[in-house]
């Protein structure tokens, strides 16, 4: 998404170093590309972690591209922000355009090296579209709020902080007004997201140590 505030910090860094390493095995056995998704609820890390991850794969040796959720909503941020406010039942997985970010994935996975996906330009709240090179990558991350129920993905991360703990975060990327309406999105996001840890290979804690998990049947 063009126009996201992303600050880099050491504790994303560390994480995504142990959390290379642990991939690393899977990463350098696949015949395939390999993708990831980093899930959690909003201004929890997804994002930073996603390129920090990234940057730590491409030191060992691994290409890796990117892809945000948030490119694939259904509308524009701004549009959609008052949307929610119009409709609180418009919250949710519907917001966003999975089946269309699954094909993409799909995509990549098969080996395709070139994908047109849609791209957000934050301040002017439009959806455009680009075209993502992903010759020489052996790794796709994909990361965002409910990327992991996505089915094209071979490691689930999960960050395991809630919207109370990430109100700084929130603030810093100041995408919308911290108000009490907001406080309700995201308790209606905690419900409907924090679930999915049950999914996910690996977790992410609140202060930002790796755990890998056993995925429940």
């Amino acid at each position: 998404m063009r126009g996201d505030k992303v600050v880099i910090e050491s504790h994303h860094r560390r994480a995504a170093e142990t959390l290379a390493e642990l991939l690393l095995p899977r990463t350098a056995a696949a015949t395939r590309r390999l993708v990831i998704s980093i899930g959690g609820e909003s201004g929890s890390g997804k994002s930073e972690l996603a390129r920090a991850l990234a940057d730590a794969f491409d030191r060992r040796g691994f290409r890796s591209v990117v892809l945000q959720q948030d490119d694939y909503f259904v509308y524009p941020p701004k549009t959609n922000a008052l949307k929610r406010r119009e409709e609180t039942g418009w919250v949710g997985p519907g917001e966003v355009r999975l089946d269309r970010l699954d094909e993409d994935l799909n995509a990549l996975r098969s080996g395709i090296d070139s994908i047109r996906k849609p791209l957000v330009f934050y301040d002017e709240d439009r959806i455009g579209q680009e075209t993502l090179d992903a010759s020489g990558a052996r790794v796709a991350i994909v990361e965002g709020t409910y990327v992991t129920l996505l089915a094209n993905v071979d490691a689930r991360v999960f960050i395991e902080r809630t919207f109370r703990e990430t109100r700084d975060a929130r603030i810093l990327r100041a995408r919308e007004a911290q108000d009490a309406f907001l406080e309700h999105v995201l308790q209606i996001e905690h419900e409907i997201i924090a679930p999915h840890r049950r999914l996910a290979d690996v977790a992410i804690g609140a202060d930002f140590s790796v755990k890998e998990l056993v995925r429940e049947s």
